[in-house]
């Protein structure tokens, strides 16, 4: 099982750090963004949107990070990560989700004008992050995790872009909740860190 993957990329490493923690062996093919291999015709070919990461599995080709997620979580019959139950997976569903949406327009796209110096709406960004980070730690503050109790695929989602959100200029500081929370995640057995950032 291959994962096309970008180190600095808070959607690669969550399957990375999913993989890691649910004992997953990938295959990391790394792909240079920044001489356009992404655009390439191999990795067009796999992803008509020439972005990353793509996972590739047999002839399982998928090309979200939420997606990955589900389909390695349910391809291991991985129950306590991504349970069958239709409530249950609900609850989790509803947080990859709001990874990608509040979570990808506010601290990551922060990130990338402050990192890698993207020309978006970065006053938008910010008051999406002062939102969802809000709303964060609020839940935080009477859950241990974001879903059921105890970690799953939601907290692999939503982690990444918030824990580098500093690099987009938002402290979190004002949030203990979250770092708390981010500390959780980071004592899991098998956890691995985002190199240079988590």
């Amino acid at each position: 099982m291959k994962l096309y993957d970008l180190e600095l990329s808070g959607n690669c490493y969550k399957v990375r750090l999913f993989a890691a923690l649910a004992n997953i062996e990938l295959e990391i093919v790394p792909v240079d963004f920044m001489a356009g291999e992404h655009k390439s015709s191999v990795m067009l070919a796999l992803n008509p949107f020439g972005q990353l990461p793509v996972l590739e599995h047999g002839e399982v080709v998928l090309r979200d990070s939420q997606a990955m997620l589900v389909y390695l979580a349910r391809l291991y019959d991985l129950e306590s990560w991504l349970p069958s139950d239709p409530q249950q997976m609900a609850e989790v569903q509803q947080w990859l989700s709001t990874a990608a949406n509040e979570i990808q327009h506010g601290p990551n796209v922060a990130r990338l004008v402050d990192k890698f110096g993207f020309e978006f709406d970065k006053p938008t960004a910010l008051d999406i992050s002062a939102g969802i980070l809000t709303l964060l730690n609020d839940h935080l503050a009477e859950h241990d995790w974001l879903a059921l109790e105890h970690p799953t695929i939601a907290d692999c989602a939503v982690m990444p872009y918030v824990a580098i959100a500093p690099e987009g200029g938002i402290s979190l500081d004002d949030y203990p909740h979250i770092l708390a929370w981010i500390d959780r995640i980071k004592q899991l057995p098998g956890f691995i860190g985002m190199p240079g950032q988590i």
